[in-house]
């Protein structure tokens, strides 16, 4: 017969003390982490520091909280989707999904050349109406005074200016979407 400990002297005891012995262990390990959280701060000058070199130039600002910033996590969209939903949807895979590398089909391609058209021909539609409303209002350099601008002379120069700088930046936009269609409408007719 084997001479046993007191405390494992019962199945019920062995178990007792190896969660008191855990217990014990776990209860150390926080003391231990709760030390080294309370590192003191000392603010010396514009630094801070744990370690300052000299007492006299540093004041104690105390235990410092720990705080732990997570960083941001990267969502990343599934690259592959199959032909058929691409087909069925053309919003189904966003235009980021493919790489700089691959070609595109023709098929979407010529749809969002398509659709890239309708856009330009849209703003363009609103762009030559903002001119119009605005070349109104112009009046051949001579709009028509308003309210207290009879009075107000600056007031109705000042208006006139934004008119002319109106007019000037709708004939840029003007400019720039028929450059656009322009050059949309040699990309689709190149093979």
């Amino acid at each position: 017969m084997t001479h046993r400990s007191p405390l494992l002297s019962k199945p019920d005891c062995h178990s007792q003390w190896l969660h008191r012995l855990v217990l014990v262990c776990g209860l150390n390990m926080c003391g231990a982490v709760w030390g080294q959280a309370q590192v003191e701060i000392y603010r010396c000058g514009n630094a801070y520091t744990n370690q300052p070199e000299t007492l006299t130039d540093c004041a104690r600002i105390g235990p410092a909280p720990v705080t732990v910033i997570e960083g941001t996590r990267v969502h990343t969209a599934p690259t592959t989707t199959s032909p058929a939903k691409a087909a069925g949807n053309p919003r189904a895979a966003p235009l980021a999904d493919a790489s700089p590398n691959e070609k595109v089909d023709a098929l979407a391609q010529k749809e969002r050349d398509q659709q890239a058209r309708q856009i330009l021909e849209s703003e363009l539609t609103k762009a030559m109406a903002s001119q119009a409303e605005m070349a109104r209002l112009w009046n051949n350099g001579e709009p028509i005074k308003q309210g207290d601008e009879f009075k107000n002379q600056a007031k109705y120069q000042q208006r006139i200016t934004e008119l002319r700088m109106g007019l000037l930046r709708a004939e840029s936009d003007i400019a720039g979407l028929r450059r656009e269609l322009a050059r949309l409408s040699t990309v689709v007719a190149k093979p």
